[in-house]
């Protein structure tokens, strides 16, 4: 019997590898290529969205993270000056090193691109471009000696930090966009030391930035999650009315709600008017709500709101109300059943809601540029002012990869302690 149970094991494999398609193809070839061809539909079905996202998500934020470390505008037109750098990697600038300096300011005076070389060191050592254009209008008619005939021009030619900064842009691959995002800078006998305190800007821009994303967030919270709640426990035909008005800013311009802040926020506007007239405050007491951090943050928050509304609803509209009652049933009072019941149910939604919000408020710089001013500015701002007015685009990409290494930074943060799994947008 054991005989014939063993032959019957082993012939049930030589079975399946005999059963055939009507077509007379092996069953287990004709699965596998059934199989094969579903993946590649399946491929094919997505490709367009994901050709998509390679090439507006991916391929942007992967330019953005080379730009912030490259930077040609002086290696690809001073080719003599690199050339001495490349030779001559520990050597303090001699005659040969200021005549390659006098042939390449010639050379890129002829070709127009001076402008360039100044701004790329301009990034380094501030002041500099204009010495690089003047002593571009001159350079052809300089003559031997030439480190007596450019200090003759400016005796800026001779300082040791303008000379640091030339053979460290020599290189076309360069850190120190990263270092000056880090109000750090490179001293030619010290190495890498911090800005004097009065010239710090983006560090402190950086944390105010998670400072005020916070704040939003954490009041966006405060005020969504009664709403969330109302929107969850109505009757459908009260919370679709009320859905409605929850949505309705997303159908107006972000431009045309910020400058309504503007037009209610101002000394003279439409908040200050009121207070005055119920006497709250003395006319020339006026508060000054426009131009600093409150209207930031009260902007931004109304702005974000919904964003905050719409996860905690999704979450607390599948939460059963039987729980809660059968809570109470067994002797827990309303804040009992309210705080130990049906708050750890909303985590999913909280989660999501507060990540979205945060997120959205660190990347956001029309609504602080028009009413934050000075004090309301958010790194994002910076970036645009080095990626429209200064021109400075890989300073403008440091500081964004920057800003995207503390997100991802925040986000992984997040899933270590609370876990990515319990977050719901709906």
């Amino acid at each position: 019997m054991a005989d014939i149970a063993d032959t019957g094991m082993a012939s049930a494999p030589a079975r399946a590898e005999t059963l055939k398609t009507a077509d007379g193809t092996p069953l287990k070839a004709a699965l596998a290529h059934a199989a094969k061809r579903a993946r590649r539909r399946a491929f094919l079905l997505v490709a367009p969205l994901l050709a998509f996202v390679v090439l507006t998500f991916v391929a942007p934020i992967g330019q953005m993270l080379y730009r912030s470390v490259a930077n040609d505008g002086f290696s690809a037109n001073m080719p003599n000056l690199v050339r001495w750098f490349a030779e001559n990697p520990e050597t303090e600038p001699d005659e040969s090193a200021y005549a390659a300096l006098a042939a390449d300011l010639a050379l890129a005076a002829e070709a127009r691109t001076i402008g360039v070389v100044g701004t790329r060191i301009n990034y380094d050592v501030s002041g500099t471009r204009s010495l690089f254009t003047s002593a571009g209008r001159r350079a052809a008619r300089l003559e031997a000696p030439y480190r007596e005939a450019l200090l003759d021009l400016d005796e800026e030619w001779g300082s040791p930090a303008l000379w640091s900064a030339m053979r460290a842009a020599s290189a076309a691959h360069t850190p120190n966009f990263y270092i000056a995002a880090l109000d750090r800078q490179v001293d030619p006998e010290e190495g890498i030391v911090s800005v004097p305190e009065d010239q710090r800007i983006y560090v402190p821009l950086f944390w105010r930035t998670m400072m005020i994303s916070a704040v939003i967030a954490g009041i966006c919270l405060l005020l969504g999650f009664p709403v969330a709640h109302l929107l969850a426990t109505l009757p459908m035909r009260l919370s679709n009315l009320l859905m409605i008005l929850v949505l309705l800013p997303f159908w107006t311009s972000l431009l045309v709600r910020t400058t309504s802040w503007m037009v209610l926020l101002q000394s003279e506007g439409v908040v200050n008017d009121v207070l005055v007239s119920f006497g709250i405050v003395a006319d020339d007491a006026r508060i000054q709500m426009m131009y600093n951090q409150a209207g930031t943050i009260i902007a931004m928050t109304h702005i974000l709101l919904p964003f905050m509304i719409l996860p905690l609803y999704s979450v607390m509209r599948t939460i059963p109300p039987s729980y809660v009652r059968a809570a109470r049933s067994l002797g827990a009072n309303n804040w009992t059943a309210f705080w130990r019941v049906y708050v750890p149910q909303t985590v999913p939604g909280i989660g999501a809601g507060v990540l979205l919000v945060f997120i959205l408020a660190v990347g956001y710089y029309i609504t602080p540029a028009l009413v934050g001013g000075s004090s309301g500015q958010l790194f994002s701002n910076m970036i645009a002012f080095h990626m429209t007015r200064s021109l400075n685009w890989s300073m403008a990409a440091a500081l964004a990869a920057l800003l995207l290494g503390a997100i991802l930074l925040l986000y992984w943060l997040y899933d270590r302690l609370i876990g990515i799994d319990n977050m719901k947008f709906g």
